[in-house]
């Protein structure tokens, strides 16, 4: 085989080499992303759940304080009583006593319910506490397993480099210009292999005499459908 051809088809396994690095460190760093995004969540129900319990507390102050003004109103309404002296009087004080006492009633029960409310959400705290304190020994661990394998990564893609500059530095300039420029727009088929007397870039049959050059091996030979570079793969018997 021509040795500039040997030479591309390594570069663009080198190439494609390279390239993978990028999934590689996007499947990685996506464990860290996913720990993160349900620490976010978590965080997001603790302050939603601490703005209900705040929320709650606030009514209930609120349901107190009428709670003392009623309580100072059916005072007053009490005291009324020993003094009005006729039946309407009595019967207006009557309706307001029961008016008030019916206010009372109802703001106890709204205490009682608030008072739920935040006995569950405060559990419920605690709960998503306990989760994030869970989530966070996970961050760690998954982050000190990140560490080791990006540092693992690092060391492959360094010598994947270094094997590249040191097949560009034997090549010909004219051969890597070349190569590069069908590259921009085929990127990882830029040398492809035929198989079946086709083209595994494009899928397109080749014709005799292009198929016969390939075979040789003798010159560098670009696909008539598409323009990648083409090389014969040895066939593997069934």
């Amino acid at each position: 085989m021509n040795k500039y051809l040997e030479q591309l088809i390594e570069l663009s396994r080198i190439d494609k080499a390279i390239d993978e690095f990028g999934p590689k460190v996007e499947q990685i760093e996506s464990k860290l992303r996913e720990v993160l995004a349900k620490e976010e969540e978590v965080r997001r129900k603790i302050a939603l759940y601490e703005e209900e319990v705040q929320d709650a507390k606030l009514k209930r102050s609120k349901n107190e304080l009428h709670l003392a003004e009623l309580a100072d109103k059916l005072n007053e309404l009490s005291k009324k009583s020993s003094i009005v002296k006729t039946e309407k009087e009595i019967k207006a004080l009557q309706l307001e006593e029961e008016i008030s006492k019916e206010q009372c009633e109802f703001a106890n029960e709204e205490i009682e319910r608030l008072d739920t409310i935040i006995e569950a959400r405060e559990k419920d705290i605690e709960e998503q506490k306990d989760k994030l304190e869970e989530i966070q020994k996970e961050f760690e661990e998954i982050k000190a397993s990140i560490e080791s394998e990006m540092a693992e990564l690092e060391k492959e893609r360094t010598k994947i480099y270094e094997a590249k500059q040191q097949l560009i530095s034997q090549m010909s300039q004219k051969i890597l210009t070349f190569y590069e420029k069908i590259r921009k727009w085929a990127g990882n088929t830029t040398v492809v292999p035929v198989r079946k007397q086709a083209c595994y870039g494009c899928f397109m049959r080749i014709n005799d005499k292009t198929y016969s050059s390939v075979i040789r091996g003798d010159d560098i030979v670009t696909c008539p459908h598409c323009g990648r570079i083409l090389y014969k793969e040895i066939e593997k018997e069934a």
